[in-house]
């Protein structure tokens, strides 16, 4: 299993969130969180200088058994993607394990109804 987190543009959440739809990816969480890049952005407004580098983003956040793992990142890689610089960011690291509360079921099948497979 991989927790797969992405810092994305807020303007392509609604994008993401389809693709991953597509892509058979239903339970998600995300969270408006605000972000500083490498740019060096500044704007002066009436002799006031303002601090813009804060941009808005959205942080999502899911964990997928292994075989889910590459469309998922694909899924978001196309969806979110504009070719300017402040994409994002995606990030994969392994979960050790995973309970469902509700059944107590263990592992690939906390994540997944196992009559819909």
């Amino acid at each position: 299993m991989k927790k797969i987190e992405a810092i994305i543009r807020k303007s392509k959440f609604n994008e993401v969130r389809k693709a991953l739809h597509e892509a058979d990816i239903d339970f998600l969480s995300w969270w408006d969180v605000k972000g500083q890049g490498d740019a060096k952005q500044g704007l002066i407004f009436r002799g006031i200088a303002y601090d813009i580098n804060a941009i808005d983003r959205i942080y999502i956040s899911f964990v997928v058994r292994n075989i889910n793992v590459e469309k998922s990142i694909k899924a978001i890689l196309d969806s979110a993607y504009t070719g300017e610089s402040g994409d994002g960011r995606i990030f994969v690291s392994s979960i050790e394990q995973s309970i469902r509360i509700r059944t107590g079921d263990h592992g690939d099948e906390s994540l997944y109804n196992k009559d819909e497979e």
